[in-house]
């Protein structure tokens, strides 16, 4: 195959609020994504240094956690094939309070800059933490200031609540679900690097055979820009048939 035949590389961005947010919620998808070749970039808002956890039993304290969480995303990113990570250093449970018009632009950047076809964050409302609502306000306002009907914005949801969309206010139309039980086993490893705050959960760390048991095979995503080509249900990337 000749220079000219080689398919572009399709790119994905996703904005998320703190260390643990691409694992937890929607891992299994971004390591299928990157196993097709998905050329991956995640923004993280914070380094997540005012958590709750810090081990177990406790071995950090809230001067040596964010370089101990920025540690584990990057360990993360790997065992998810994520290749680019970016940090806004925007202080823990503090993103609410930055100047929105800043916070849209610094992700305007990102957007115009790598032109991704598929762009993940957080649900301004159902992002369930101030953090996470307010960077998923901030990409999606960003989002639908450069982006055309050709790019797909999505906002990530926690395990199988979107098997009944209608609590809230959506439909059956509106979610996309991604199969991703090939990618378990990166998944677990991901949760494993975010060791801090995973060591207080037994069952991450019991054998794999038992740990991949805990995982659901599917993970379900809103759709965040109504106007946007039609898409198949079952791939972020992909029109729908016909």
């Amino acid at each position: 195959m000749s220079k000219l035949e080689i398919a572009p590389v399709k790119k994905l961005l996703a904005v998320f609020a703190h260390p643990d947010d691409e694992s937890f919620i929607c891992g299994g998808t971004l390591a299928k994504y990157a196993s097709e070749g998905v050329e991956i970039t995640l923004v993280s808002a914070t380094r997540g240094e005012m958590g709750r956890r810090m081990g177990n039993p406790p071995y950090l304290n809230r001067e040596s956690m964010a370089a101990a969480r920025e540690l584990e995303l990057k360990q993360a990113c790997e065992s998810l094939g994520i290749q680019h990570l970016h940090f806004f250093d925007i202080r823990d449970k503090t993103v609410e309070f930055i100047e929105e018009d800043i916070l849209i632009s610094r992700i305007e950047e990102f957007i115009r800059d790598l032109n991704p076809e598929v762009v993940l964050t957080f649900h301004e409302k159902l992002g369930g933490h101030p953090d996470h609502c307010a960077i998923g306000k901030a990409t999606t306002a960003a989002f639908r200031r450069v982006a055309g009907n050709d790019k797909a914005l999505y906002f990530i949801t926690f395990g199988e609540e979107m098997k009944r969309p209608e609590r809230f206010g959506y439909s059956r139309s509106d979610v996309f679900k991604i199969d991703v039980r090939a990618h378990l086993e990166a998944k677990l490893a991901s949760f494993r690097a975010h060791r801090c705050q995973t060591e207080i959960d037994e069952w991450v760390w019991l054998p794999d055979h038992e740990a991949l048991q805990r995982f659901g095979g599917h993970e379900y995503f809103l759709r965040g820009n109504t106007g946007a080509i039609a898409r198949d249900l079952h791939d972020l990337f992909l029109s729908a048939p016909g």
